[in-house]
């Protein structure tokens, strides 16, 4: 009779801890580990590439003549993100632009942990299924060293950005920082996680 209910308490805990572990995570160390390592016969699990950080900025050139745009870009970005986003600074003056250096052009924010994985999810399967005429994310965004980039046109593809209380439409780019080493592995980690790459020429 004990032994019966500490399996249900271990089989409850158990239950417990899976609920807390955001589903891609759960995905990458049950299945997407095993796959990339069978694949790329890596010798060590450690090898296996992963997402360490996924970095979304917004360019807000406008922000120059209206400062007022930039809170509104700070504030879009956490609604959609779930973490505080800060104001991006200009690097140097440019007088043609009537740029100042330390003037707020833009928002930025970088997740990491279980907050990026959830954010991911959220991508994946809600977001970019959203998006007009959808046919698949490009794969012409990496950078040679394992970075993958995704520029979104219209933030109103989540669904936490309410379309009555936006004033202007507006994108993002989203680069995912991974561990690997060249842009294949990066892709087929992406792939791994339910990127949706079109095919054909890209």
């Amino acid at each position: 009779m004990l032994r019966a209910k500490i399996s249900v308490i271990r089989k409850n805990q158990e239950n417990l801890f899976k609920m807390a572990i955001p589903r891609l995570k759960d995905k990458y160390i049950s299945e997407i580990i095993p796959l990339l390592k069978e694949k790329f016969q890596y010798k060590s699990v450690m090898q296996v590439p992963k997402v360490v950080k996924i970095a979304i900025n917004r360019g807000i050139g406008d922000a120059v003549s209206d400062k007022k745009l930039v809170d509104v870009g700070v504030s879009e970005l956490t609604t959609v993100t779930g973490q505080q986003a800060v104001a991006t600074l200009a690097k140097k003056s440019v007088s043609n632009f009537k740029l100042r250096e330390g003037m707020p052009i833009g928002a930025k924010v970088t997740l990491r942990g279980d907050r990026m994985y959830e954010f991911l999810d959220r991508l994946l399967t809600v977001a970019l299924p959203r998006v007009r005429d959808f046919k698949g994310v490009k794969a012409r965004g990496f950078d040679g060293r394992g970075n993958y980039s995704l520029g979104v046109q219209e933030q109103i593809i989540f669904p936490e950005i309410s379309i009555d209380k936006i004033n202007k439409i507006a994108g993002m780019d989203i680069t995912f920082v991974t561990t690997a080493k060249t842009d294949e592995e990066s892709l087929a980690l992406l792939k791994a996680f339910g990127m949706p790459f079109s095919k054909g020429k890209n």
